[in-house]
């Protein structure tokens, strides 16, 4: 079982990240999928259906009860699980998925480190966010930001937020083996504020907001 962290550090917080090697079959045979959950998969393609069985299963495996509740949707996407009053919250990257389970709003957020992402830095680092970030790790501080604003994106759930003006990150020290900030996330009258943890795992950059 390919398990590649489980954190349980915080008492409102499980997480967990998993290398998805073992095919759609594997998880079939380990997940009783409810109907909503049967009708919703089978309309998925390939690489999106692996993703979603390896997500329901590790839900299942962080979520620590005894019987699996139904993942289901909202209005806009947000992930919930049926019948529970914990929050939830998925991110994919290549094959590796991460999962967070919360009792209080939540936001996760997943990426192997790419070289990519600094040509378009300017979509979603504003020039506070820039000011702070050292030249000798852009590579490191661009994966952090973004994951942290894709998290509180996550939190928010309604969509229709820019990256740059609407959703905002503290100044941190970057630390491979962990390290916290604060975010926000502010719109017009909506105003919410994050505590942000973030961590490198091997070549990936995970970051999870919990709403103050």
């Amino acid at each position: 079982m390919p398990l590649i962290c489980k954190l349980t550090g915080l008492d409102t917080v499980r997480l967990g990240v998993w290398q998805n090697v073992e095919g759609d079959q594997y998880f079939f045979d380990h997940l009783d999928l409810y109907i909503p959950e049967r009708e919703e998969v089978d309309h998925l393609k390939t690489r999106k259906k692996s993703e979603w069985l390896c997500s329901r299963y590790l839900l299942y495996q962080v979520a620590g009860h005894g019987l699996r509740g139904a993942c289901l949707k909202d209005q806009y996407g947000k992930p919930f699980i049926h019948g529970s009053d914990e929050f939830i919250s998925i991110s994919h990257t290549f094959n590796y998925t991460a999962v967070i389970v919360s009792r209080k709003v939540c936001g996760i957020d997943l990426q192997v480190i790419v070289p990519k992402i600094i040509p378009i830095g300017v979509r979603f680092i504003n020039s506070i966010e820039l000011s702070f970030i050292p030249d000798d790790n852009k590579l490191s501080y661009y994966h952090v930001i973004w994951g942290a604003k894709e998290a509180m994106y996550k939190c928010y759930g309604k969509r229709e937020l820019d990256f740059r003006t609407h959703i905002r990150v503290g100044n941190f020290i970057f630390d491979k083996d962990g390290f916290e900030f604060e975010g926000e996330v502010k719109k017009g009258d909506y105003q919410k504020n994050y505590k942000i943890y973030g961590r490198q795992i091997d070549q990936m950059i995970l970051v999870y907001a919990l709403e103050n």
